[in-house]
């Protein structure tokens, strides 16, 4: 059977991104198979690109299968037999693909959650283009037996602790105590200026994207140099960049921050902000927790803080 008969409709988008010395290649196929076939040659003949690229693009998770009536799945297996009707997707970029991710640490590992370190430009969760720098990812790939859970999110260019969940009962129990602001969340977060806060700590609660949002400034540390300070904050919501977002508007950008901060980014290749602490009570234990980060694996900028 040829090529032609074996997909119903094919669209390919290519774009060649001159990128220095090397050239850098992204393709997004799709298309909704006509009769059965094995997966890593089908999406060779219509992407156009060898199979052993193939190969690796799936073991990275840069190909998504939606068969009908089943949740759209990131599809690994080369061998994979496609049936008729399936829908694929290859989201194919070479620089993402080739990218080393850093490792997490898991701090606390418990039956029905975990705890997990995720350093700066680790990902919480993989894209389209793939998820092998993904915290989620690399969990899943230490402990294969384990049905590991996204619970929250941190941004890619900060550090700290995460929640994963190892059940679908213990992910809907973490998550509503996120909902209800049940778990405490604490941050350091290194900012250029020497801001004036109270002894009784600072609240920011303008509002972002038209919702609430609340950012308690606790406590003032002293910074790397004499133009920064250390903030140890904690957050009653969760909005995009809440952190970030508030103290660029108090005028205490977050060093690092090239989003918000870019007049402060030059020459920092590290957004200095940790999320150091998580305390709450367990649903599962029936007590209280607290956990931080260890010392040992601590960002840089928070050398001299005690905490």
């Amino acid at each position: 059977m040829g090529f032609a008969e074996t997909v119903k409709t094919v669209i390919i988008r290519y774009v060649i991104l001159e990128n220095k010395k090397k050239e850098q290649k992204q393709i997004h196929c799709n298309f909704t198979v006509s009769s059965p076939a094995i997966a890593s040659q089908l999406l060779a003949d219509t992407s156009g690109l060898p199979k052993e690229r193939i190969k690796h693009a799936m073991i990275k998770g840069a190909v998504w299968l939606k068969q009908p009536g089943k949740k759209e799945r990131r599809l690994r297996k080369a061998k994979f037999k496609l049936q008729t009707n399936d829908y694929v997707q290859l989201f194919y970029d070479a620089s993402v693909l080739a990218q080393t991710p850093p490792q997490p640490t898991c701090v606390a590992g418990y039956d029905d959650f975990s705890v997990w370190f995720k350093p700066p430009w680790l990902l919480s969760q993989g894209s389209r283009y793939g998820d092998h720098c993904s915290l989620l990812r690399l969990a899943e790939k230490s402990n294969r037996a384990i049905d590991f859970k996204l619970i929250h999110r941190l941004d890619r260019e900060a550090s700290g602790l995460m929640l994963l969940a190892h059940n679908r009962n213990a992910a809907m129990l973490l998550s509503r105590l996120f909902q209800d602001n049940k778990i405490e969340k604490r941050y350091f977060a290194e900012v250029h200026g020497e801001p004036d806060i109270p002894a009784k700590g600072l609240q920011l609660t303008s509002t972002l994207d038209d919702k609430d949002a609340r950012t308690e400034i606790l406590a003032v540390f002293p910074g790397k140099t004499e133009q920064s300070r250390v903030l140890d904050i904690q957050i009653h919501t969760g909005r995009l960049h809440q952190i970030r977002r508030h103290l660029a508007e108090l005028g205490l950008p977050v060093i690092g921050d090239k989003k918000y901060g870019e007049e402060h980014a030059g020459g920092h290749c590290e957004l200095h902000l940790c999320a150091w602490k998580i305390n709450f009570f367990s649903p599962f234990s029936g007590k209280q927790v607290t956990f931080q980060v260890p010392r040992e694996i601590r960002p840089s900028f928070l050398n001299g803080i005690t905490s």
